[in-house]
């Protein structure tokens, strides 16, 4: 079966349309396919009696994907939950032992089987108490475990009424026929039955309206709910996704309605409710309302005939077949697990997200401590595929409690590197992924590298390293312990105009950052803070700014980093925070990376500020701020917004050309000297001296002492 509308059977032609109906695609996970593997080896073996399995369907697809049957890992557990608001339906397994069997068997037969439990229901009333007996799927299989090719055939029985089901009135949105009050009515109406009925969307319910209110009930208060009324109003959780059609589930519905109220009610109006989640905000209005005339039918007449098999890939009547020889190795399992979580969230919630983008990005840590290890979690939840650690140090006791890719093992004989033991939890944790780890310094401003020709080569040779990692990579995350290490990747990657993203932790206080993106060598020049306030002319100081002008995790400082790793005490000497900080500032970091990359301009987007919090946000994920600052204190986060800075002694011109024009040397020159060298080549030494000399001209004679 395909996702073109199937008509309900052949009838001769009328001037009254018929109703017409989109019938299911199968839709079967790879761990349905898993799961049925190891049933077969452990369980079924030859044995061929059907078994009881389970699927669910959804009613928030986005327009125009198909009306999906889905059956997962957890199909054979009738016990597991099925996903919230979703509908759950009930189905035989026939496993077949051979490719003979599975094309000789009679599928006549089952069709009927199915159609006659259907029809028994309907005629004893206990689909009018359980609803659900009205969906029924039959799924027949055949399994070649040698070459992991699976053979099947789905079927959804449907009962097809005598002369059709004639249309009154023809479909049109919710939002047209009711007014926006009623339809605020209904939704809140429709979610008071949701929550009544539990997690469990029910498939069919029973409807009454004023001009301003909704009232609704399963189908088994029929005879209380329509005591003294004579219009009939049935809801129908309906997983179409086409404009004017509703979905297969309703077939079942009408029949009943025909044989158990028909003679009542010829003439009944439907809704059928499609419950969307599209960019953040909740909308039913896409649900279809329609008044339809039903075929007179009598409680003696015999089970009518039956539809339902499913057609194949070529829109022929067929059985399909998928071979997963690759994706049954537990490794490919595991990444197509990983990338479902994510369609699902695009599915159901981000239609617009871009995942490519995202698992495409080649992520480069440095630092393997507590920052590194959440962040390369949080990455692995969002599917990237490529990881690099850079860290110099070795696992200690103190690090498994708060660094979660770290084990007490670990820490045994000295203690394995942090770069690498990371690397390889990783590819433990998902092997789908690429990780790689690097134990290595980096070279430091104040951290002197002339005490030898060997710490000489070494500091080059670590540079060169740290250029080319940078080079490989898409985004660069910062999460070392000391703000001077931050500083040559800082430098190295304006250079290259990637993408930094920074966290710092204090002891209840974090800051996650993007760092400003440079513009080519052309559009930036003449750039300056003077230009950046002129372009900001009627607008707030620090709104609007573009990517290429926001400043880096240097920039609000009036003094170069220096060593700030000399004469300090124990508590000091690590990052003391707060234990829950890091997996906070961790994950913040990843998301504001993902938003970013989401942002049709990437890093040169416009930064968001806490005022744009009431405002429509940039991207289908949210606002894309420039900082975040956390308080853990008083678990408040704010959105500031900074410039780059014309002084600056990482991001600035002066910096990035001479860094660009003498390489090394400069970069030596950084590393030996104190501070006073970046001050007296960005500025800062002339800044400060005017700013001295114009506190003691502001001062009187009688304040001098």
């Amino acid at each position: 079966m395909t996702s073109d509308i199937s008509i309900t059977e052949h009838v001769p032609e009328h001037d009254i349309p018929k109703l017409q109906f989109v019938p299911f695609t199968s839709a079967l996970d790879a761990g349905f396919w898993h799961k049925l593997t190891q049933k077969k080896l452990n369980e079924y073996q030859l044995d061929e009696s059907p078994r009881e399995i389970k699927g669910y369907y959804y009613n928030g697809d986005p327009v125009r994907l198909p009306t999906r049957l889905t059956l997962e890992f957890s199909a054979f557990d009738m016990n597991a939950p099925t996903p919230t608001r979703c509908c759950p339906v009930r189905g035989s397994l026939y496993n077949t032992n051979t490719l003979e069997s599975f094309k000789s068997c009679d599928k006549k037969a089952l069709l009927e089987h199915a159609a006659n439990e259907i029809f028994d229901a309907i005629m004893s009333g206990k689909a009018i108490e359980d609803p659900i007996l009205l969906n029924k799927f039959i799924l027949l299989t055949f399994s070649d475990l040698k070459k992991y090719r699976f053979y099947y055939w789905f079927c959804f029985p449907a009962l097809c009424l005598p002369d059709g089901v004639q249309l009154e009135t023809a479909p049109v949105p919710l939002g047209e026929r009711f007014s926006e009050v009623q339809v605020q009515a209904f939704q809140k109406a429709y979610d008071d039955l949701l929550q009544a009925e539990g997690s469990l969307a029910p498939p069919f319910f029973l409807i009454r309206y004023t001009n301003d209110s909704f009232s609704m009930a399963p189908l088994s208060k029929f005879d209380e709910f329509y005591k003294d009324t004579e219009k009939l109003t049935l809801g129908f959780y309906d997983p179409s996704t086409l404009p004017s059609h509703p979905g297969w589930p309703l077939r079942n519905m009408l029949a009943m309605v025909a044989y158990q109220w028909g003679s009542r009610f010829p003439s009944v109006e439907v809704i059928s409710v499609r419950d969307r989640t599209m960019q953040g905000a909740r909308d039913v209005t896409h649900s279809l309302a329609f008044q339809i005339t039903l075929p007179q039918t009598t409680l003696s007449q015999a089970c009518p005939k039956a539809v339902g098999w499913e057609k194949n890939q070529k829109g022929v009547m067929g059985p399909r077949m998928v071979n997963l020889s690759e994706c049954m190795d537990p490794k490919r399992l595991a990444e197509s697990s990983v990338d479902l979580n994510l369609k699902l969230m695009r599915w159901r919630l981000v239609p617009s997200l871009d995942l490519e983008k995202v698992i495409s990005a080649k992520c480069l840590l440095l630092g393997a401590g507590t920052l590194g290890c959440n962040v390369a979690r949080t990455l692995m939840g969002w599917g990237v595929r490529h990881i690099t650690f850079v860290d110099n140090a070795k696992i200690s006791y103190s690090n498994p409690v708060r660094q979660p890719l770290y084990e007490f093992e670990d820490c045994l004989g000295g203690g394995t590197s942090k770069a690498l033991a990371a690397a390889a939890k990783l590819q433990k944790i998902f092997p789908g992924v690429t990780s790689n780890g690097f134990n290595m310094s980096i070279p430091m401003p104040g951290h002197p590298v002339n005490f030898s020709q060997e710490t000489l080569i070494q500091a080059q040779d670590e540079v060169e390293k740290l250029e080319q990692l940078i080079a490989e990579h898409d985004v660069i995350f910062l999460l070392m312990d000391t703000r001077e290490s931050r500083w040559l990747p800082t430098v190295i990657a304006a250079s290259q105009r990637k993408l930094v993203i920074n966290a710092a932790l204090g002891f209840d206080t974090f800051v996650v950052m993007r760092h400003g993106l440079k513009k080519p060598r052309i559009e930036d020049a003449g750039d300056s803070c003077a230009e950046i306030s002129c372009d900001l002319q009627g607008s707030s100081l620090f709104s609007n700014i573009p990517g290429y002008k926001l400043g880096c995790y240097f920039c609000n400082d009036v003094v170069a980093p220096g060593d700030s790793t000399r004469d300090r005490t124990l508590d000091q000497q690590c990052t003391v925070s707060r234990p829950g900080l890091s997996m906070i500032a961790g994950a913040l970091a990843v998301e504001l990376m993902v938003s970013v990359i989401q942002h049709p301009e990437g890093g040169y987007a416009v930064a968001s500020s806490s005022d744009d919090r009431m405002n429509e946000p940039p991207t289908s994920l949210g606002l894309v701020p420039h900082q975040i600052r956390g308080f853990l204190s008083r678990f408040d986060n704010v959105l500031p917004v900074s410039l780059a800075f014309d002084k600056c002694t990482a991001c600035s011109v002066k910096v990035i050309e001479q860094y660009e024009m003498d390489g090394f040397q400069f970069l030596r020159e950084v590393f030996d000297s104190s501070h006073a060298f970046l001050e007296d080549l960005t500025g800062l030494t002339l800044l400060h001296q005017e700013t001295q000399a114009a506190e003691i001209w502001d001062m009187s004679d009688d304040e001098i002492i």
